[in-house]
């Protein structure tokens, strides 16, 4: 009896931002994206509907902390390699935790075309691939036309990252120029370099004939060389 009254006396785990992101991202494991709702959460963690709203004022918020969340599985970048492998190691981590939830890049593409911007730890994870890239000798030029080739491969999948999703409005998510170079400074140093639109780091002033005949050559040299290795 006095351990049932000491259980019973034991205080509640208190409700976070975290905890509604985690109970969320389980939810949508079980039975997918589509089936996820605050009710479901609040059930899932034994609160009342209203609850959640201190934490997450509405969808989506709640998807957009759900991929930071799911960003945050990603391995940090590894030390003692080259950019080469450092980048596909990041890659095939980021891979790893798409095929541990199926619902997760339409998720992250759809609130990709949704948004001016990517949710902040997409950002960060962008912005450290950049510097990897950087570190490893790519010239701005150069680094501009991977991403490009590279696209949501970065992220385990395959869309393109670089797209415009706005229509000339002020983007309502972006951040003072100053905060953002602070922030992302390899994201920063990459927009004022190339001619993006000058009011969103992924916006499509590029030249897309030019990048879809980069990608291709890119993609048949590397055929090429396969090739020749198979020969050999």
């Amino acid at each position: 009896m006095a351990t049932q009254v000491g259980a019973a006396a034991q205080p509640r785990t208190p409700l976070s931002k975290e905890r509604v992101l985690r109970a969320a991202v389980a939810l949508a494991d079980e039975g997918g994206v589509d089936a996820l709702s605050m009710r479901r959460i609040a059930q899932a963690l034994d609160v009342v509907p209203m609850a959640l709203y201190k934490h997450v004022a509405n969808k989506n918020e709640l998807l957009d902390g759900m991929i930071d969340a799911l960003v945050g599985e990603i391995d940090p970048p590894a030390r003692g390699t080259d950019w080469k492998n450092a980048v596909r190691l990041r890659v095939l981590s980021a891979r790893r935790m798409l095929l541990r939830h199926p619902w997760a890049p339409a998720v992250i593409e759809a609130r990709m075309k949704a948004r001016a911007t990517p949710t902040p730890a997409v950002m960060r994870y962008l912005d450290s691939m950049i510097g990897i890239f950087r570190a490893g000798g790519f010239s701005i030029d150069l680094l501009h036309h991977a991403m490009h080739v590279m696209g949501s491969r970065l992220l385990g999948f395959s869309q393109e990252l670089f797209r415009d999703t706005s229509d000339g409005a002020p983007d309502p998510d972006a951040l003072p120029p100053e905060e953002m170079a602070a922030r992302y400074p390899h994201i920063t140093e990459l927009a004022m370099a190339v001619a993006h639109d000058e009011q969103s780091v992924v916006g499509s002033g590029c030249d897309d004939q030019f990048e879809f005949e980069f990608a291709l050559d890119l993609t048949l040299d590397g055929l090429e060389r396969l090739q020749g290795a198979d020969r050999g």
